[in-house]
């Protein structure tokens, strides 16, 4: 395994850190226990939940992920392991859990309710899963303003309910999820004006089908020093090929939600099918090949990967080990630039 440190912090974390929001729905809890053991036996130090999780989120499930998490984590010694979670942000897919954004009441509330479900003290890192202001996330291309927005600016009361926290010894970092070049420029200018925490990294979707980090998020990243947590490297799973191939089980993300189709598009599809090629003219398997093009990227400070087997999370995580060539990654690039960002 490879390491590094959440930037301006002396936490150490594995390159590879292990998503869970399959914990409580896809799989079970044994399976995440189990999941949980292999990538810590292979050097994974950093796990990723969050309150919302699994996904799809429902009222019934809310918060089982984290959950399955505590009863493993009970067993082990705490400082073994970076635990990072996040506050859900506003909107109709998160009302089962609260309609009142990122007030300081919900803050402490929903650090204090996720410090029970893990079975711990306290939260390594703590992230605001997406703006509660209207922008383009999730799949949204470009940003279109609305005038009539209802929210209204409220960076310093967020990391001012933070601070509280951070103070109280219940979460040590934060951390923003989802987010875009100014609302992560507002947070940092905010904290450095007013002596408030930074958030220390920023978790996006970046993948293959999904370079758009690239774009402003990645000189910010590099130049402010806010380290990307990637999530979704592999698109759902389309980025191992198996909806191509048309060989995915009956048990696979897609297939159980379809409507789940970020990664979906035509265009995506043909980006995928052109990958596969590359990879297999290589003597690679696509995931892989996805994988080490994520890990390799200077401003990744972890990849977070998911699986729903334990054959899947062991060729992910031995990712770790492959290193792409210029000539491939040349390649890479010629397909990025007739399909660019199909899924953004």
């Amino acid at each position: 395994m490879k390491y590094t440190t959440l930037p301006n912090t002396d936490i150490k974390v594995s390159k590879i850190c292990l998503g869970t929001m399959t914990f409580g729905n896809q799989n079970t809890e044994a399976e995440g226990h189990a999941q949980l053991d292999y990538a810590v036996d292979q050097g994974v130090n950093f796990i990723d939940t969050a309150e919302l999780y699994p996904v799809p989120a429902t009222a019934e499930t809310s918060g089982r992920t984290s959950k399955i998490i505590g009863t493993w984590l009970k067993n082990k010694k705490r400082e073994d392991v970076v635990i990072a979670s996040k506050i859900a942000g506003t909107g109709d897919y998160t009302a089962h859990i609260r309609t009142t954004g990122f007030t300081a009441d919900s803050i402490k509330e929903a650090v204090d309710l996720e410090l029970k479900r893990l079975q711990t003290d306290y939260i390594d890192l703590y992230q605001l899963h997406w703006p509660e202001r209207q922008t383009n996330t999730f799949g949204v291309r470009d940003y279109k303003h609305n005038p009539n927005d209802p929210w209204t600016d409220n960076f310093k009361e967020v990391l001012e309910a933070l601070n509280q926290v951070k103070k109280e010894g219940k979460i040590r970092e934060i951390g923003l999820s989802n987010e875009k070049a100014w609302g992560t420029m507002r947070y940092l200018e905010e904290a450095k004006t007013n002596n408030l925490p930074r958030p220390v990294t920023i978790q996006n979707a970046y993948s293959l089908l999904n370079r758009v980090f690239e774009g402003d998020m990645a000189e910010v990243s590099l130049r402010e020093n806010i380290g990307l947590l990637v999530y979704s490297p592999m698109a759902f799973g389309v980025l191992s090929g198996k909806y191509v191939k048309g060989i995915a089980g009956d048990n696979s993300r897609l297939k159980l939600f379809p409507r789940f189709a970020r990664y979906s598009s035509e265009q995506s599809t043909l980006a995928t099918k052109k990958y596969l090629e590359l990879a297999e003219q290589n003597h690679l398997s696509l995931a892989q090949m996805s994988l080490a093009f994520v890990n390799r990227q200077p401003f990744v400070t972890s990849n977070i990967i998911g699986a729903s087997s334990l054959i899947q999370l062991k060729e992910n995580i031995n990712s770790i080990n492959l290193t792409l060539n210029e000539e491939l990654l040349e390649q890479i690039e010629n397909i990025h630039a007739i399909i660019p960002n199909p899924a953004p």
